[in-house]
């Protein structure tokens, strides 16, 4: 059989072009082969980079250094180093490098077991742009390598967004029923959740705070509370924590709810951020860890094996919309916010989660203590407080009043707090929603706190402090950041609050903020004030009336308020903007206007005070230059108390 001559060209063109098309792809796959392979060298070359350096890291750490929460020393060049490093960024970050990352701490009388490993279901890292090249490509491998790769995963924000919306877009990602947030610079301890928990599952409205115990900045040392109690079930009085050995005080059963923990970190060193990471796998039933790395610059990617490119903060956000971001990601029941600069107690976690399955609309904070900034050392008050305000705008720590007390029943109980730090706490994550999260406009850092505990406590909520939650956390003597789009973040975010919750109230905020009243700055509103009105929000009178009634209102129970006058000098009483205990009261020219240091009450008792403060007569053999009568006697602002009769009728001897 012959094919005809121009068949057998068109078959030959056929296989000629065959040829060339699996030659082309032969040689195309050996490309792509030798980019794999390349690319696989240069990621296990990475890698062995990435774990030299890490095993770097843990041979700087010295066994058994500040373990137990006690104060730590360096001497010679290395004191000198860590000196510096606490002067730059309020904490010693250079012997904190030097500390175990999972250190024990055993500043309470009596160790309680860990938190069952079975209730962590996931940890999500949010990177909000970090610029730290040890918290891209080294964490990822540390994770990798140190820890259960399956359970945690790095989210990385596009922008950054601040601490409001970051805790906002954290949350919004979260599953779990309760909602934790705390600061990163803490330590909790063993079962510092556990309390928060049950009361959020007693009552849904519950909003919880713990009891914030002390972490020296300088030595990082753990200074616990001693909270004494008095059980009728034992013979003697014991100490908090001896007592959460007992099922009876922590709660019969643990909730089981997913939970999600935040870590917000910013400006702070490898160890601080890895520290309450470890401690929260090893030691807390939680579901989700979510630390959220705040940075001031941006554009900078590091490379991650993990991929996270979708996830990447392009540019800073702040803490609020970090963490709002966080909360996005997250699936677990709870949410739980902490600041990167915290280590946690031993089974701190388990008491929130017990307290939220109780109650839903409870928001927890565990006891804080405290952590030196400089020796690591832990440290915490005998007896804790509870979070209060100024109209100022700014949080104030104040005694449980006598009232809540009694409300309470132990010392054990869940303790209302009329306002929480902000920096750590926990919340069931549907509630969080529920209950309209961050304010997103708000920006950077500040004021926060203030709206989310108003907004708790009108909005049908309680906010309470767990005391069998305990987490140290560093009280930094500074902030080593800033958000350079706006300086004023926390003025401004205050005025946002103020506008939506504190109604007429908001006039003694711009009292001492004349600048902000009616300030474009602070943006528009009206999507708060739509949220008020959907959750049938109480009034901020409510909440000075059942809430916070020990509050001193500069404008109720007085005889009067305002300028203490001499008409024929036109000289004012003046605090002369000083706000120490024990500083003098002066007199200057009267302001045209009404200015916050010539504000005073004449209170129903007699006292002459401003909000915090009362004016005392006290005597001295000798006359300063600022005493008012020239007879050894002068009138100091101090502490308003009921000791004696000091403060009583103060006009009458001035």
């Amino acid at each position: 059989m012959h094919f005809p001559l121009r068949k057998c060209y068109h078959v030959i063109k056929v296989g000629i072009l065959l040829v060339i098309i699996v030659t082309i792809f032969t040689l195309f796959e050996q490309w792509r082969g030798g980019k794999r392979s390349a690319r696989a060298q240069d990621v296990d070359a990475l890698e062995d980079e990435f774990e030299k350096q890490v095993l770097e890291d843990e041979a700087r750490i010295i066994p058994g250094l500040g373990e137990g929460g006690v104060a730590a020393h360096l001497v010679g060049e290395a004191k000198r180093l860590g000196e510096e490093s606490e002067k730059a960024l309020a904490i010693n970050v250079y012997l904190s490098d030097r500390i175990a990352y999972n250190r024990t701490l055993k500043g309470y009388p009596g160790q309680d077991p860990s938190s069952p490993f079975v209730y962590l279901k996931e940890i999500i890292l949010v990177d909000d742009n970090s610029t730290l090249p040890e918290l891209k490509g080294k964490l990822s491998h540390y994770i990798r390598t140190r820890l259960p790769p399956d359970l945690i995963r790095i989210l990385r924000l596009p922008d950054r967004v601040g601490l409001i919306q970051a805790r906002q877009a954290g949350s919004q990602e979260a599953k779990a029923d309760v909602l934790v947030f705390l600061d990163a610079h803490c330590e909790a301890n063993e079962d510092w959740l556990r309390p928060l928990l049950q009361r959020i599952k007693n009552n849904k409205t519950a909003v919880v705070t713990p009891i914030i115990d002390m972490l020296e900045t300088d030595t990082l040392e753990y200074q616990p509370g001693n909270v004494d109690f008095e059980v009728t079930r034992f013979e003697s009085r014991k100490t908090l924590y001896v007592g959460l050995t007992r099922a009876r005080l922590a709660g019969a059963r643990f909730a089981k709810g997913d939970v999600l923990v935040f870590l917000d970190a910013h400006c702070e060193g490898q160890a601080d951020w890895l520290r309450p990471l470890l401690q929260r796998v090893k030691e807390s039933p939680t579901s989700v860890v979510v630390p959220i790395i705040d940075v001031i610059e941006s554009g900078n990617f590091y490379y991650s094996v993990q991929d996270p490119e979708a996830f990447q903060v392009r540019v800073r956000q702040g803490l609020m919309r970090a963490r709002m971001t966080g909360a996005r990601a997250a699936r677990g029941d709870v949410l739980v916010f902490l600041d990167a600069h915290c280590e946690a107690g031993s089974d701190w976690l388990r008491p929130l989660l017990q307290r939220i399955r109780h109650k839903r609309d409870a928001v927890l904070t565990p006891l804080i203590d405290v952590i030196d900034q400089t020796t690591f050392q832990l440290d915490a008050a005998e007896h804790f407080q509870v979070g209060g305000f100024t109209f100022m705008g700014h949080f104030t720590w104040i005694d449980v009043p006598e009232r809540e007390k009694k409300r309470r029943g132990s010392d054990i109980d869940p303790t209302w707090s009329p306002t929480m730090a902000g920096g750590l706490f926990a919340m069931n994550r549907a509630y969080y929603w529920e209950l309209g999260a961050y304010d997103e406009q708000m920006a950077g850092w500040g004021g926060e706190n203030l709206e989310m505990s108003f907004r708790i406590w009108q909005c049908g909520g309680t906010l309470e402090t767990i005391p069998c939650s305990r987490v140290g956390h560093v009280f930094r003597s500074f902030h080593p950041y800033g958000l350079p789009a706006m300086s004023d973040t926390h003025g401004i975010n205050t005025a946002r609050m103020a506008e939506v919750w504190m109604d007429d109230y908001a006039e003694l905020f711009y009292l001492h903020r004349p600048d902000l009243r009616k300030n474009p700055k602070i943006g528009d509103v009206t999507h708060r004030r739509i949220l008020r009105e959907k959750l049938h929000c109480k009034s901020f009178q409510w909440f000075l009336d059942h809430v916070y009634k020990e509050k001193f209102v500069p404008v109720r129970d007085v005889y009067g308020f305002g300028r203490f006058q001499n008409p024929w000098s036109n000289l004012c009483l003046d605090t002369l903007q000083r706000d120490g205990e024990g500083t003098p009261l002066g007199v200057y020219p009267c302001h045209d206007t009404l200015q916050a240091t010539q504000y005073l009450s004449l209170s129903l008792k007699g006292e002459l005070r401003d909000e915090e403060k009362c004016a005392e007569l006290q005597y001295s053999r000798h006359i300063p230059e600022d005493n008012i009568d020239g007879e050894g006697r002068r009138v100091l602002m101090v502490t308003c108390h009921d000791k004696d009769r000091g403060q009583v009728n103060i006009l009458s001897c001035i």
